[in-house]
């Protein structure tokens, strides 16, 4: 048996300070970087109880490889935290304060035990563009939209110890992460430590780039962290990506990181911490590795990470870092034996190797990302996901198509100044040559941070830039979230009533269907000269390595190569563009916020006044479990005899591949004629206050109705209604309705109810509210083809049983059509990793059909989660424990 070494001392530029030194553990000289983190993480919480030498042999011996992988306990150092998220987890938390209060705890038993920061990014809305007051425009409509969810947020700031909250205007988070909270090496109670981070949105990775191990997690589980519980996980495979050569002139950092989706998808990495090693990370910037690790998610991969080396410490004091905090960093990762070798390759369970050299431009589309469109392949790309037939010769744009958004946003690409650099130039030799974006196209400029506009403004290429229409909208996620706001009113009527097949370009990372804007249907994610480049165009049917982008003054074409910036004038632009003054100046009143946030007045006190009349805020019915006793879904009460029965189950959706979050539970604006349109409205809110499903989270009522309602979603069920709606089965007529309607009508039965799904279900956003609208709906199980990693935990965390269909079953092979009537039972004995049986009637034939599936409760602590009915019940029971009976009952 291993034995745990005992902490020893590092003494950087005079201080010293207490570590737990991974290099005296056999064995974890072989490990990759991301599982040393993990390693050190054990070691330091040893003295927890959660943690055994035995863990820590079985982490070193398996290296992270797939089969029998230990169960351990992490704890993160921080929480990171949006607004659209942030703002149900502390409804959430709130709820949990009155709970323990009415049980006659203080409601101060209910708070924060670690650091957690929240950047308010999520809800700006591209309403103004293309205008020099635009920005001013967008946050006033920001303020007058979501003034009561941000009071909301500052009263949980002075509520809850450790949260400190990111004020609009700041920037993305994961941007603002990389650029300034992310110490990559922290100090706290005399220790020094990995920061490691868990964070309510999938993006959360970006910051991997820094060698800091960071992943995204559901809100139910951020709470869970929050308040001290830890992260419950099998120690994960570790795929090693082996990067050789450099990128060819003119390819960028996004055509890099859209080929690795591609790739990394078709490897398979659901689950596995991704890590880069070998020659090639030499050659990649900091910043080109953030925007690969920001895409973690689209890989499928828990982490994508890089382990520290010396552009990590340039990096560091280029942004402004304290001196004495990035001599910390060196020591520490020294004394630790952490630095990456490019010679020497760690033991992964599997290695992929990738040479830049092979990368080609490419954009990604037009409904996930990870399916790259060679620059050359966009018109055949178009053809393929629009209508046949001849496009009317009235139409003022050119096609199918047509681009209707191009937006430079999101953290992803305006993180890197090379990529925005590269943008403006392209704009600059546009405008020289005397080329214009058509009146179709809606532009916008969405930065991650103030940085971006500060060098843009240096280089003069911000003129440029607003030229061409991309001028400054905000500093938030905007497009890239879903905040896109209307198109051109003559686009919106060409795709309303005419059947045009809009098209947005976008340097963002997510590209499913409905998510960007609901009357665009083709959505692609480009570099950002491309974005540009595509704006020009005015279509993205069009092959832009050959055919012209447009004619200039005199009536001649222009070609994308004639006014595309070398790689020579990038880096001529970008040398000295960027110093530590623009970022410490940046990031001095971070946390202040602007006249409009200071001016909110915001509740006090330990619990929050709920206003019955709020369509934004309501508290949510999340933490307390079902009553007992209920006759069709039953769960046993120990670990040890374990077991669950659902029965007489219907199925509410039959879905097939790839279904995403924005499918379950959609995050853009709420149309007016759908059941949380309608709702609100009811309600007295007016038409142009609608605002989005994100903004309206902290609001259960609109959110259940919201449930599986994106217009996109394919229910078989109803396989040509649009998605929202579902058969009433509890009907012998079996009519079409709509979601909310039928699930009322399952719950005044006493009904539970199934969905049944195929591969890569979940897929997307570490939202909550996808798992949560579920168990609302009245959802007891999904059985799947297989999970995307946060979507199958949260279901977990909300007390809905996520169960796989064995190898080469789904309800087709089965010969499911979705009617049947179903029973789960099992399995006996302990239901983590366990199987049960499903027996689905059909009740026209009668023809029964028995199957087993694989129940994915992955680990000890999320079989009690389920047991006690979901996360949140679970955490009130420990507190309730610690807390012991109240003072009248002793």
């Amino acid at each position: 048996m291993i034995r745990l070494p005992e902490q020893s001392l590092l003494v950087s530029g005079g201080s010293r300070h207490g570590y737990f030194p991974v290099p005296e553990v056999p064995g974890s000289e072989r490990l990759p970087f991301s599982l040393k983190v993990v390693l050190e993480n054990l070691l330091r919480h040893q003295h927890t109880g959660l943690v055994s030498a035995g863990q820590v042999a079985s982490l070193v011996g398996a290296a992270g490889a797939e089969p029998g992988a230990p169960e351990i306990a992490f704890h993160p150092s921080r929480v990171f935290l949006h607004d659209t998220n942030g703002v149900p987890v502390l409804t959430d938390l709130a709820a949990m304060r009155d709970a323990a209060t009415a049980e006659g705890l203080p409601p101060e038993v209910i708070d924060t035990r670690l650091p957690a920061h929240m950047t308010v990014d999520h809800s700006v809305v591209t309403d103004f563009f293309a205008r020099p007051d635009a920005p001013q425009l967008n946050v006033r409509r920001e303020y007058e939209r979501n003034a009561e969810r941000y009071r909301f947020l500052k009263w949980g700031q002075q509520a809850f110890r450790s949260l400190r909250v990111v004020p609009p205007g700041a920037g993305i988070m994961h941007q603002v992460n990389i650029e300034y909270l992310a110490d990559v090496v922290t100090t706290r109670d005399g220790l020094v430590f990995p920061d490691t981070v868990a964070g309510t949105d999938s993006h959360t990775t970006m910051v991997n780039g820094l060698a800091v191990l960071a992943w995204g997690v559901g809100g139910i589980e951020a709470e869970a962290a929050l308040l001290g519980q830890p992260v419950s996980m099998l120690v994960p495979p570790v795929v090693g990506v082996a990067l050789q050569g450099q990128l060819r002139p003119g390819v960028t950092a996004t055509d890099l990181v859209l080929t690795l989706t591609e790739r990394m998808r078709q490897t398979g990495v659901v689950g596995a911490f991704v890590e880069f090693f070998g020659p090639g990370v030499a050659s990649t910037t900091v910043e080109t590795r953030c925007t690969i690790a920001n895409m973690s998610p689209e890989f499928g991969s828990t982490c994508a990470i890089f382990p520290p080396d010396e552009r990590l410490v340039d990096y560091l004091t280029l942004t402004g870092r304290d001196a004495g905090q990035v001599r910390l960093v060196r020591d520490y990762f020294d004394a630790q034996q952490m630095w990456h070798d490019p010679d020497r390759a760690p033991e992964f369970s599997r290695v992929v190797t990738l040479d830049l050299d092979d990368v080609r431009p490419a954009l990604a589309g037009p409904r996930r990302p990870q399916d790259r469109v060679p620059l050359e392949r966009m018109p055949q790309a178009v053809a393929a996901a629009t209508p046949g037939g001849d496009v009317p010769k009235a139409w003022p744009v050119p096609g199918h198509g047509a681009v209707a958004i191009a937006s430079l946003t999101s953290c992803t690409n305006t993180s890197n100044p090379a990529v925005m650099i590269a943008a403006g130039l392209l704009a600059r030799n546009a405008v020289d040559r005397g080329l214009r974006v058509p009146d179709w196209v809606k532009t916008s400029l969405a930065p991650g941070s103030t940085v971006v506009t500060d060098y843009l403004t240096d280089l003069g290429l911000v003129g440029p830039l607003e030229q061409l229409g991309f001028g400054l909208v905000g500093y938030g996620c905007m497009t890239c979230i879903g905040n896109s706001g209307d198109l051109l009113p003559e686009m919106t009527r060409l795709v309303r009533e005419e059947g045009l097949a809009a098209a947005a370009v976008l340097s963002g990372n997510r590209n499913f269907d409905g998510r960007i804007n609901n009357d665009v249907s083709l959505n692609f994610l480009a570099s950002p000269p491309l974005v540009v480049a595509f704006a020009l165009a005015g279509t993205t049917d069009i092959d832009l390595s050959t055919q012209p982008l447009g004619e200039d003054a005199e009536g001649r074409p222009v070609l994308l190569a004639d006014i595309w910036p070398t790689d020579g004038e990038v880096a001529e632009a970008a040398r000295g563009a960027l110093t530590p003054q623009m970022f410490t100046r940046a990031y001095a009143t971070l946390f202040d916020g602007d006249e409009n946030w200071r001016a909110l007045d915001a509740p006090t006190g330990p619990t929050f006044s709920w206003d019955p009349s709020s369509t934004y805020l309501q508290p949510p019915p999340f933490v307390r479990r079902a009553e007992p006793g209920d006759p069709t879904t039953e769960a046993g009460a120990s670990a040890a005899g374990a077991s669950c029965r659902i029965r007489g189950a219907r199925v509410l959706e039959l879905l097939g591949d790839s279904v995403t979050t924005d499918h379950i539970c959609p995050a853009g604006r709420i149309p007016s004629t759908s059941p949380s349109g309608r709702f609100l409205m009811g309600q007295g809110v007016e038409l142009r206050d609608l605002n989005s499903y994100a903004s309206r989270r902290g609001n259960w009522q609109v959110m259940e109705l919201g449930g599986f309602g994106n217009a996109r979603l394919v229910n078989h069920l109803v396989p040509d209604a649009p998605g929202g709606r579902t058969l009433d089965l509890t009907d012998v007529d079996r009519p079409v309705v709509e979601v909310p309607t039928a699930a009322r009508r399952y719950a005044a039965e006493g009904v539970p109810l199934v969905v049944l799904g195929g591969h890569e279900y979940g897929t997307g956003s570490s939202r909550d509210w996808a798992a949560k609208v579920t168990a609302l709906l009245g959802v007891r199980a999904v059985i799947a083809r297989s999970f995307e990693r946060i979507h199958r935990s949260n279901l977990v965390g909300m007390g809905v049983l996520p169960l796989e269909f064995r190898d080469g079953q789904d309800p087709t092979s089965l010969g499911l059509d979705g009617l049947e009537v179903l029973d789960v039972s099992g399995p006996p004995g302990d239901l983590v990793a366990g199987a049960a049986t499903v027996t689905a009637t059909h009740p026209d034939t009668g023809r029964v059909t028995e199957f087993d599936v694989r129940v994915r409760l992955d680990t000890a602590r999320e079989r009690d989660y389920y047991l006690a009915g979901g996360l949140l019940p679970y955490v009130l029971q420990q507190v309730r424990a610690a807390a012991g009976p109240p003072p009248d009952a002793r």
